[in-house]
């Protein structure tokens, strides 16, 4: 894998060998000092909004704290509610449900990935795949994963879902050229890199077969999604044998019958051919904006190698603690189970994602990246159909990470609030809930923006 960095901080000694070694530094990024690595209701039941968290002018400053959403946040829609809001500039708690209750995140847990995947191996960091040929059999070439999702099958001048990613047929080309007309009689597929269970046990498998979460693996292609061009398409039970299928169709005549195998790379066989990913600085905005599991899965195995640990489910809770060590956090009693926020088993407080986002939200370094690729209220990415209607005013103001698991819905991130203070915060609607709950949570959101520094935690 190939580690270019530049433009942000960062803390990182060079990857040696399977690992690598940590630096103790400290630097500071605006202000903030980092020492290491480190019963279901229908429409019509919406709560009123109180006239102090109404469309109405802002209360007086007299009224400081007088503005509450109190009605909002015990909307029955959204099932059991843990919140906190603060303010960016003081830090000082002004809402607080449940906040420091560590609870399952849904996708908001794509923004600790991100912060780990940044802090650790930096904005520019790509990824490599790499074809070897074997020393003792000049015809048996090796396919070595470096961990690249979104390595593409598509053909020259098209597209995939991941804008600009490196294809099979550049490999193919180079692996011709280099061969100098020596028939491939075997391909090996090398997808080593990543250790461990390809499947998390807590996660459901319809999120494989409805479309939304490919099996983890070091090498596939195009998230091994059955049409590459779509965000949401049917993963297979074998990402790593379908890499291998279009890898010899891209090869064409030079494969025909060779024979295609999964296993590890043979002593001695020599590099004849690379392709490298998009720097991750692409992926995380991808991901965050569309909510990519596939990539944020792989970010999560990446951090973990790269700091020293063994790219599995079971290393990513050390690996994130560790990455995220310099934010001087207290992640103690959290629990991170994956990078996507699948698993119902990740227990995150609300607390801990907000403190995470006055980094965000001051977007300084490389918390600058997370900042402008967060999805933006009735804007874009997976808020672009969101707060419209009598929301319509938080309109362009509230930049977040929204998510969704079968018990429950969560959004976190930042705002820019009507008063004109910027406050950050995270929501978690969990429990027994419907659709119904982004409405209540964008309700209670906007109910935060028109209150701003007076919001009441009534």
């Amino acid at each position: 894998m190939a580690d270019s960095k530049g433009g942000f901080p960062y803390l990182k000694q060079a990857l040696i060998g399977a690992g690598a070694g940590v630096g103790v530094l400290a630097i500071i990024i605006g202000g903030f000092t980092f020492t290491g690595f480190g019963a279901q209701p229908t429409a019509s039941s919406t709560p009123t909004v109180s006239s102090s968290a109404s469309a109405s002018p802002s209360p007086s400053p007299s009224d400081v704290r007088a503005c509450s959403v109190a009605e909002l946040a015990t909307d029955p829609r959204l099932a059991t509610l843990s919140a906190t809001v603060l303010n960016a500039e003081t830090k000082e708690v002004l809402f607080d449900r449940n906040g420091d209750t560590p609870a399952a995140t849904a996708s908001v847990m794509k923004t600790v990935t991100a912060a780990a995947a940044l802090l650790t191996l930096g904005p520019n960091y790509r990824v490599e795949t790499r074809v070897y040929q074997d020393a003792s059999d000049p015809g048996t070439i090796i396919l070595v994963g470096g961990g690249d999702v979104t390595l593409s099958r598509t053909a020259a001048g098209s597209q995939s879902v991941y804008r600009d990613a490196p294809k099979l047929s550049t490999l193919a080309v180079a692996v011709k050229q280099k061969m100098a007309g020596v028939p491939i009689t075997k391909i090996i597929l090398d997808s080593t890199l990543f250790t461990g269970p390809k499947w998390d046990s807590s996660w459901e498998r319809s999120e494989q077969t409805e479309g939304y979460m490919s099996e983890v693996t070091a090498l596939q292609v195009d998230g091994d999604r059955s049409n590459p061009a779509a965000e949401t398409s049917w993963r297979s039970a074998k990402p790593v044998a379908n890499a291998g299928k279009y890898f010899k169709q891209a090869l064409g005549s030079a494969a025909t019958g060779a024979t295609v195998v999964e296993g590890a790379m043979t002593a001695g066989a020599t590099q004849i051919a690379k392709v490298s990913s998009q720097p991750i600085s692409k992926w995380i905005t991808h991901m965050l904006q569309v909510s990519d599991n596939t990539q944020a899965e792989a970010l999560a195995r990446l951090v973990s190698l790269d700091l020293g640990f063994d790219g599995s489910f079971s290393s990513i809770n050390t690996a994130f603690k560790k990455a995220l060590a310099g934010t001087e956090l207290d992640a103690t009693s959290m629990t991170f189970r994956d990078g996507s926020g699948l698993s119902d088993l990740n227990s995150v407080s609300p607390k801990y994602i907000a403190d995470l986002m006055l980094f965000v939200q001051k977007g300084e370094g490389v918390f600058s990246l997370i900042n402008q690729s967060l999805p933006v209220a009735g804007e874009s990415g997976s808020l672009a159909s969101r707060f419209k209607g009598e929301n319509s005013d938080a309109i362009g103001k509230v930049h977040a990470k929204t998510g969704w698991i079968k018990r429950g819905y969560t959004l976190a991130g930042f705002i820019d609030a009507k008063d004109g203070t910027s406050l950050t915060f995270a929501v978690y609607a969990l429990g027994n809930v419907t659709s119904e709950a982004k409405q209540a949570i964008d309700d209670l959101v906007t109910g935060f923006y028109r209150c701003g520094d007076q919001l009441s935690n009534e």
